[in-house]
């Protein structure tokens, strides 16, 4: 279940702080808590715009650094973004995927939103070394590289790169109005088995630039091998998502 986009702002969102001078709670607490609250319990919806610092400072009549210390405090929790030209944001709803072998487009349909597909790259190339072991090719065979930006409502989620041999790779048309797996299927090709690995990383300049993150924001990845149902090589990826939307969940028994 996905709650629905908040509507345009024309001011930011402004939740009432009493400041308590005489408290020994410190300022910069007093002022984080009480929006903490106001996120977690739904008060302040997922991406709407909150006030920065500065306002903050003038409106509560305290330093630059204390209001600055209780953004970050929201920052470090997870709950805010800050970016250039955007404002502070409550974080955008999260996508909890499970562990499980499946595309995100489809994963995203049947939560019930509707991802959008940006296509950065669609080349015919030479396979590397890297990607022929994967793909099980001869170094130097024609593999389709794609790499696609993957959004969810207006916020871009996460870079898809992805190796498949020519012959069963989608066009660029294709790719634009669906998931990668689906347009396999359509081709007959049903990915059974997966092997992947989860890791994670700072994210460089231009993945920054492309999912609206701050220069070295925390990055989770998956690279993942995939393989039809007589156990042959279909498609090799290297994914990165943002950490502050995106998050893997898995059940473990004891």
């Amino acid at each position: 279940m996905t709650s629905e986009p908040p509507m345009p702002q024309s001011k930011p969102y402004i939740l009432q702080i009493e400041v308590d001078r005489d408290s020994t709670i410190p300022l910069h607490a007093q002022i984080a808590e009480p929006l903490a609250a106001a996120i977690e319990s739904g008060e302040i919806t997922p991406g709407t715009r909150i006030e920065d610092e500065v306002s903050m400072a003038e409106r509560l009549k305290v330093s630059r650094p204390t209001a600055r210390r209780a953004m970050e405090t929201l920052t470090n929790r997870g709950l805010i973004v800050r970016r250039r030209g955007a404002g502070t944001q409550v974080t955008p709803t999260r996508i909890h995927r499970p562990m499980a072998l499946s595309s995100l487009n489809d994963d995203l349909e049947k939560s019930g939103v509707e991802p959008r597909t940006s296509v950065l790259t669609w080349e015919v190339e030479s396979a590397t070394p890297g990607v022929a072991a994967a793909l099980n090719l001869a170094v130097g065979a024609d593999v389709v590289h794609m790499r696609r930006l993957r959004m969810l409502r207006d916020e871009p989620l996460a870079i898809l790169t992805n190796w498949l041999p020519s012959e069963i790779a989608p066009s660029l048309a294709e790719l634009e109005s669906g998931g990668l797996y689906a347009r396999l299927r359509e081709r007959g090709i049903r990915v059974s088995i997966g092997v992947q690995q989860i890791g994670a990383r700072l994210a460089t300049q231009d993945e920054a630039r492309l999912l609206n993150e701050p220069a070295g924001a925390a990055l989770l990845t998956m690279q993942r091998t995939a393989y039809d149902e007589s156990h042959k090589p279909v498609e090799f990826g290297m994914h990165v998502y943002r950490a502050s939307m995106y998050s893997y969940d898995q059940t473990v028994i004891a």
